[in-house]
């Protein structure tokens, strides 16, 4: 056994055997069912799983890498995005060399969508797709794991309680993300923190930080981020489709002071996070950070820096900071109307309005809060001033 078995992505070698196993997991082809034919599923179920996985066995029988796999992937990944879109864009991809990998370091808005739009800017850019950090929280359902190691995808165990188990499997996540830059020369997506910024707040965690160096501690700190590239990445959604939801936790969490989640309910955000609408989604990648950093809490300013500042607002943002009780008229931010033009912002004001006229009075000032934290975070990165 590899040392990294436990958690690596699956390599070629495997993908025939785990796309059969995958092909033959009732629970997986019934999500597929219900997704492709929902009003039918429940009534005709029985009668569509096996000709799904007919179809399916006959589309991937002459896949055997994860390269093909992930080019067959691409296509339903664009349907989707197409879909739920209004467009992708993305700046900074043009800097990235080909035979050199990136730790490319992100905020985190959406359990699948922000991996996946990391992917299709470096896809369509001609470069190798990352490895995509995904907690074990996630992977409950076998046929879940086996999707995501297939397209490359590497698992963070979170669910460990105790603090030497703990440690240990983050000196292994360290050792790996290290190889897999350094001598595998295979980039890494992670997100800046655990769980999603629910509250817009984009923030780095100076533990995931720490988490790199451990597996090179005789080596300064400095030196080893330098080493491995780490390139902070701005992921823009002009509506995020799980916002309600996100609203109804937060006011939850500031009324009763805890938040317990219901059974299934991550497996609701991730599907509605693929097939919600979200308007125009922006990927901005910085230049990797070269600076040498000895503490890691200045690093995770810089990186706040640098996501908060490539942000890309939309006029629901500004929108949203006018109605928003915690706006700071010091930062000079101006209205929707001196920064978009007219017909754009009319759009936007009947979207903004009808999200709000759909989320209970009291989860309201949530849903602004979401939508006007990137303003503030932004003008505040503009004006020099601490985060």
């Amino acid at each position: 056994m590899g040392e990294f078995d436990a958690i690596r992505p699956y390599n070629d070698a495997e993908v025939p055997a785990v796309l059969a196993r995958l092909l033959s997991d009732q629970a997986f082809l019934d999500i597929l069912t219900h997704f492709r034919f929902p009003r039918m599923a429940t009534t005709f179920g029985w009668a569509l799983r096996p000709l799904i996985a007919k179809r399916l066995r006959k589309e991937f029988a002459q896949v055997n890498c994860v390269a093909t796999l992930q080019d067959k992937v691409e296509f339903y990944v664009d349907h989707t995005i197409e879909r739920a879109t209004d467009g992708v864009t993305y700046t900074g991809v043009e800097q990235f060399k080909s035979g050199s990998a990136y730790l490319f370091l992100a905020n985190h808005r959406d359990i699948v969508m922000d991996p996946a739009f990391v992917n299709y800017a470096v896809y369509h850019a001609g470069l190798p797709t990352p490895r995509i950090a995904i907690g074990d929280n996630l992977l409950q359902k076998p046929f879940v794991s086996d999707l995501m190691r297939l397209n490359k995808s590497f698992i963070v165990h979170r669910s460990i309680s105790g603090r030497r188990e703990k440690l240990a499997a983050y000196q292994l996540l360290s050792a790996y993300i290290n190889h897999s830059i350094r001598t595998d020369c295979q980039s890494i997506w992670i997100a800046q923190a655990e769980g999603r910024a629910k509250d817009g707040d984009d923030r780095t965690d100076s533990a995931i930080l720490k988490m790199f160096h451990m597996s090179r501690k005789d080596e300064p700190f400095g030196e080893v981020i330098q080493s491995l590239n780490l390139t902070p990445v701005s992921i823009s959604y002009e509506y995020d489709p799980c916002d309600q939801a996100k609203a109804r936790e937060l006011y939850i969490r500031a009324t009763t002071g805890s938040y317990t989640k219901a059974p299934g309910e991550d497996d609701v955000s991730i599907a509605q996070g693929i097939t919600g609408y979200k308007g125009r989604v922006h990927v901005n990648f910085a230049a990797p950070i070269t600076q040498s950093f000895d503490d890691t809490k200045q690093l995770a300013a810089q990186v706040d820096r640098e996501i908060l500042g490539g942000y890309r607002l939309f006029p629901v943002h500004y929108l949203a900071y006018a109605q928003w009780a915690d706006a700071d008229p010091a930062l000079g931010v101006p209205k929707a109307e001196a920064v978009f033009a007219k017909d754009e912002l009319e759009k936007a004001k009947a979207e903004w309005q009808r999200r709000l006229d759909a989320c209970p009075a009291e989860h309201r000032p949530y849903l602004v809060l979401q939508y006007a934290m990137p303003v503030r975070n932004q003008y505040r990165v503009k004006a020099g001033l601490s985060l």
